[in-house]
């Protein structure tokens, strides 16, 4: 479970993460929307401890600093980055090392196969389209398997083959009792995956909500995002 209590994040003066508060239980993915700016990305790298914030964030009941959180925390950054020289076998076996994962070789290999990388094993992380790049970060972010694993736009780059990979990985992981915390643009790809939902706006979340709720109130993901983000706007002014 992923627990997120009163998380704030300023920069200088302007306030991006603004008291947030939320969960993730086990066995759900939950989604983090909202407009450009909305402080999502921010919220992410607070959780992995990138950033400085003050407030509680607790991963299976570590704090998300602690070494015990960290070995749980899984992340898929919005813009993948691999190492130019290291082939992308080398790239899951320095996964592997510095997680001190033993014979982790045939489920990178499962890794790789899965999302058609197998066969470019030995090419060079330079080497490698964005796309690429972003099948190889899922890969690197699975191979140690953790139990809650954040996602910063993770469909953008991938052909549709990978998105239906990836769509059907996040129902896998749910299913297996992992907590998945998926930050998104795109709400069409995602609308058939989702349990709950956080709409952020103004460093504020502003909506949570089950997705049997939001089936009951007989509303679309897209509706419920502008009815909330318009209504915040809305107070804003």
């Amino acid at each position: 479970m992923l627990e997120i209590r009163n998380v704030t994040k300023t920069f200088g003066k302007v306030i991006a993460n603004d008291h947030v508060s939320g969960t993730v239980p086990e066995n759900q993915v939950a989604l983090l929307v909202g407009p450009n700016g909305a402080g999502k990305t921010t919220l992410l790298k607070c959780i992995m401890g990138l950033l400085r914030y003050r407030g509680e964030i607790k991963v299976s009941g570590h704090d998300n600093k602690s070494i015990a959180a960290k070995r749980l925390l899984g992340y898929v950054p919005e813009i993948p980055e691999a190492y130019p020289l290291l082939t992308v076998s080398e790239h899951l076996e320095l996964i592997a090392r510095l997680y001190k994962i033993d014979e982790w070789q045939g489920a990178a290999e499962t890794l790789m196969r899965r999302f058609d990388l197998f066969d470019k094993k030995d090419k060079l992380g330079g080497e490698l389209s964005k796309g690429m790049q972003q099948k190889l970060s899922i890969c690197t972010a699975m191979l140690p398997e953790p139990s809650c694993i954040l996602f910063d736009e993770p469909l953008v780059g991938l052909d549709p083959y990978a998105i239906a990979e990836v769509k059907l990985m996040f129902r896998e992981l749910a299913e297996d009792g992992r907590s998945l915390l998926i930050s998104t643009h795109i709400l069409d790809t995602v609308d058939d995956l989702w349990d709950k939902v956080m709409i952020m706006d103004g460093g504020k979340i502003v909506r949570d909500m089950s997705k049997t709720k939001l089936d009951a109130r007989g509303e679309s993901l897209e509706q419920l995002f502008f009815e909330t983000t318009k209504r915040a706007a809305v107070t804003e002014t």
